[in-house]
C-alpha cells in the first residue's frame, strides 16, 4: 500500500496534490486544522482510503500528537512506499524588522520550518527502521533567494528549509528515498489574498502582487500540483536534495 502525509490538505497547493494522488490510487493522510470534505468524497468514489487528522501545526503539543497519529496511520506492515509532502505554510507576519510582533514570529517559524523538521525526523526515522521507502517533499519558495522588503521571516524559513532538504539529502544516501524542495511559484490561493491585502510600507511589493492577480498571471493549485506530480513520478531524473522549481519544468 502507498500512503501520502500532505500538510496544508485542506485548500490551496495540498488540496490539488492530495486529490490528484487520490486518481493515482494513493491513500491520503490529510495534516490540517479543518477538514475537506471534498477530497473524503472523492476518495471514497476511488475506493481509496482518506484519513483527516485535526492538527494545528503551530502547537507543539498538536504536533506531536499529530505525529503519533501517522506514524501509527502510515507505517505498517502493508506499507511500501510513503510520500510526505509538507506544503502548509503561512506569510504572516507581512512587515518590516523592527514592526514585527514576537508571537507571531514564533508562530510562523513553527509551522514554516520547526514542524516540518520535526515530521522528517520522526517519519524518517520509521521509515528507516522499517525499510519502506520515502519521497519526502517540502514546499519551498523563490523568496528563499532573495531578500523580499516585508518577508524577513517568510524569507528566513524557506531558506533553511531548502539547506535542511539538501542536507536532509546528503544524510538519507543510498537508503532509497527520494528528497526534493519544489518552488510553485505563484499561485492563485488564499495565502496570495493575504499578500495582496497588506500595505507599501509593510511590503514594497504589493502593488506588483495585485497585478499579478489583475492579469490573469497566478497558476491555478491544479496546474501547479500536476507539474509536481510528474515530477516525482520519475524518480530515476531526481536529483535528491535539490530545489525544483515551476518556472524551470514548463514550457
Amino acid at each position: 500500500m502507498q500512503y501520502a502525509i500532505v500538510t496544508g490538505a485542506s485548500r490551496g497547493l495540498g488540496e490539488s496534490i492530495a486529490r490528484q494522488l487520490i486518481e493515482k490510487n494513493v491513500n491520503i493522510i490529510g495534516v490540517s486544522r479543518n477538514e475537506n470534505e471534498t477530497l473524503k468524497t472523492h476518495a471514497e468514489q476511488r475506493n481509496v482510503e482518506y484519513t483527516h487528522i485535526p492538527c494545528d501545526l503551530s502547537n507543539p503539543e498538536d504536533l506531536e500528537s499529530g505525529l503519533d497519529q501517522m506514524k501509527e496511520m502510515a507505517f505498517h506492515d502493508d506499507t511500501h512506499y510513503v510520500y510526505l509532502i509538507n506544503n502548509a505554510g503561512v506569510i504572516e507576519p507581512i512587515d518590516t524588522v523592527g514592526n514585527l510582533e514576537a508571537s507571531a514570529v514564533q508562530q510562523h517559524i513553527q509551522v514554516n520550518l520547526t514542524a516540518p523538521i520535526l515530521m522528517v525526523n520522526r517519519l524518517i526515522q520509521e521509515a528507516n527502521d522499517r525499510d519502506i521507502r520515502m519521497s519526502v517533499i517540502n514546499i519551498t519558495s523563490g523568496a528563499a533567494e532573495r531578500a523580499v522588503h516585508g518577508w524577513s521571516t517568510y524569507c528566513s524559513t524557506k531558506a533553511a528549509i531548502n539547506r535542511f532538504t539538501e542536507t536532509l539529502a546528503l544524510e538519507q544516501k543510498g537508503k532509497g528515498h527520494i528528497i526534493l524542495a519544489f518552488s510553485p511559484g505563484v499561485m492563485d490561493t488564499d495565502m496570495q489574498g493575504e499578500i495582496r491585502s497588506s500595505n507599501e510600507e509593510q511590503f514594497a511589493e504589493v502593488e506588483k502582487f495585485k497585478e499579478l492577480k489583475r492579469s490573469g498571471a497566478l497558476r491555478s493549485p491544479d496546474q501547479v500540483a500536476a507539474v509536481l506530480l510528474d515530477l516525482i513520478n520519475q524518480p530515476k531524473e531526481i536529483e535528491n536534495g535539490k530545489v525544483y522549481k515551476l518556472y524551470d519544468l514548463v514550457d
